[in-house]
């Protein structure tokens, strides 16, 4: 992968990640344009706040976590930033286990959304557990498949627009972003991991 191409993607998920991000703030304090199947979840309060404070955060500071310069040259700042990062995906992750079952789309939406959320914890976890072990490349692989699974924020939101252009049902197509939204991510970060999308060697000794 060359580097302009590595460049323009980084920019264009950081912009569509921070859309989402300042977008889906406005549900902290109940205003602007709100949906209320989202709203009707019965666990809605407090876990959607909670869902949202932490999910919109770590949508909002995650791309700058794989900037390199920012680790070479601010190691403080990406330590920082990372702290930020995991405790939003903790707190996205638990709102959106909790809410995964309150949801008014039915069972299937409820196991696609606690599945993410499962996975999406344990993610984190990893992460810091082999940052702390000082594994960086292990840590940077499983905070890649962290941000797969918060990156399903920006798109759920696409599937839950094309789907129902490409005739599917506004309700059959929000369960099955349930799925779609992360499962796809996963799989080619997974790809990218075994060199199957040109991932660069690295140390497993580089410091953060």
């Amino acid at each position: 992968m060359t580097r302009r191409l590595t460049w323009s993607l980084w920019t264009l998920y950081a912009l569509m990640s921070a859309a989402v991000a300042l977008f889906s703030y406005r549900y902290l304090p109940r205003v602007g344009l709100l949906s209320p199947d989202i709203l009707a979840n019965l666990f809605a309060r407090p876990w959607l706040d909670v869902h949202v404070a932490g999910a919109a955060t770590a949508l909002l500071v995650g791309p700058i976590q794989f900037l390199p310069w920012v680790r070479r040259r601010l190691p403080a700042l990406h330590r920082t930033l990372g702290r930020v990062y995991v405790v939003g995906c903790l707190a996205g992750g638990i709102g959106g286990l909790v809410m995964a079952f309150g949801t008014t789309a039915g069972p299937i939406a409820t196991v696609g959304f606690a599945s993410l959320a499962i996975c999406w914890i344990t993610a984190n976890l990893q992460g810091w557990r082999l940052a702390m072990a000082r594994r960086f490349d292990d840590h940077r692989a499983w905070m890649l498949r962290s941000f797969a699974m918060t990156f399903a924020a920006v798109t759920l939101r696409i599937y839950i627009v094309v789907l129902p252009m490409l005739g599917m049902a506004p309700l059959d197509a929000y369960r099955a972003s349930s799925f779609l939204a992360w499962i796809p991510n996963l799989i080619l970060i997974e790809l990218y991991l075994r060199g199957g999308l040109g991932r660069p060697a690295r140390s497993g000794r580089e410091r953060l």
